[in-house]
């Protein structure tokens, strides 16, 4: 094993690392608005709404016009490739809202799931093919990082030493080729919640998973200061008898984060993993107040536990765009102050707050 190798140059090093610390400023954090075609058309269902590419612009519209303070607790949007070309009624440009908002525009890369052949039921992830080419144009139309999910299973045999390693490799190699066409990579290897599993298995298997992780970044040379990680945060299966608080829920995921993740890391944005809106809020408040080594910015990253409030008060309709915008503006204020330890339980409530966000094996 050769140990000669080259990190980017300086100049991309700079701009990579400005970019990821500018993600995880204090008090802010990501709406995860990249929700595919038929993920998308599942939200609108549940309100009632037809699944067409104008309902969904006029969704993502109501979003990304919100009143410019959003931009006080949302850094970046993840966008889908379809929202990254839409505009708004009057010819803006999405990415142009955005960035009028100091919002950093961002693009899910990933081409989805797929299963993992002789395994138990297990799954990788593809879309590297064309990484590079399809990087380079996201950067021109706008885009400073990018996002890619894994997906793991906690069973009685899972997750397999093939499913780690392959996947580790999968998000290492598109680490790498995101950095080389000057784009932040958000590595997001995600354990489900599924199960019955108990804490103690939930730490040990993301302590193994974020390992195998860092292990294949490192042998891919990827510049650890201009990336940030996308984990879910440590607790119990669904269907664990035993119940945890916030507090047990945070100790854990610091722990598993403190064995794995190096120090050069700028930030961890944790993703939702269907946790209603205050479960997400209140867990991340708890990791941010637990005591224990913490070298990295620690905030959120969310989909769902950021919109189920916007869609149940919009309805699709024109004259609650308004409220819909509003309940976006409290939940990203409730987890901005979560990202500093700083929200009091039950103090920014929503239309959404305490409804379970959870869907069953959201592997595909």
């Amino acid at each position: 094993m050769t140990t000669y190798f080259n990190y980017p140059p300086p100049e991309l090093q700079d701009e990579l690392r400005r970019i990821a610390n500018a993600i995880v400023a204090p008090g802010k954090g990501i709406l995860a608005a990249d929700e595919s075609v038929a993920t998308m058309g599942k939200r609108l269902q549940d309100i009632g709404v037809e699944n067409t590419e104008e309902n969904r612009r006029l969704y993502r519209q109501l979003l990304f016009s919100t009143d410019p303070k959003v931009g006080e607790n949302i850094s970046g949007v993840i966008l889908f490739h379809e929202t990254l070309y839409q505009k708004a009624d009057d010819g803006t440009p999405f990415v142009e809202l955005l960035k009028k908002r100091g919002i950093i525009p961002g693009i899910k890369v990933d081409k989805g799931v797929v299963p993992l052949f002789g395994s138990e039921d297990e799954c990788t992830t593809q879309g590297l093919d064309d990484l590079a080419q399809r990087c380079a144009q996201y950067k021109k139309d706008g885009c400073d990082f990018a996002k890619w999910r894994c997906v793991l299973k906690i069973g009685k045999n899972t997750p397999s030493y093939q499913a780690i390693l392959e996947n580790a490799n999968v998000l290492a190699r598109y680490a790498s080729i995101c950095q080389s066409q000057r784009i932040v990579p958000i590595v997001e290897p995600e354990v489900l919640p599924d199960g019955d599993h108990d804490l103690d298995r939930a730490q040990k298997v993301t302590e193994t998973v974020l390992a195998a992780v860092y292990k294949a970044l490192n042998d891919h040379h990827v510049f650890l200061e201009g990336t940030l990680l996308k984990p879910n945060m440590v607790t119990a299966g669904q269907s664990c008898s035993k119940k945890y608080n916030y507090e047990d829920n945070a100790r854990a995921t610091v722990l598993a984060l403190s064995r794995t993740v190096p120090a050069a890391v700028p930030g961890v944005t944790f993703l939702s993993g269907g946790q209603s809106e205050e479960d997400a809020s209140v867990n991340l408040d708890a990791i941010n107040k637990i005591q224990g080594p913490k070298p990295w910015v620690l905030t959120f990253s969310y989909g769902r536990a950021l919109q189920a409030s916007v869609l149940k008060a919009w309805q699709g309709k024109a004259e609650n765009v308004k409220a819909g915008q509003e309940e976006l503006i409290k939940r990203a204020k409730a987890n901005g102050l979560a990202a500093v330890g700083k929200y009091a339980a039950g103090s920014i409530t929503s239309k959404a707050g305490d409804s379970s966000l959870f869907i069953k094996n959201h592997a595909y």
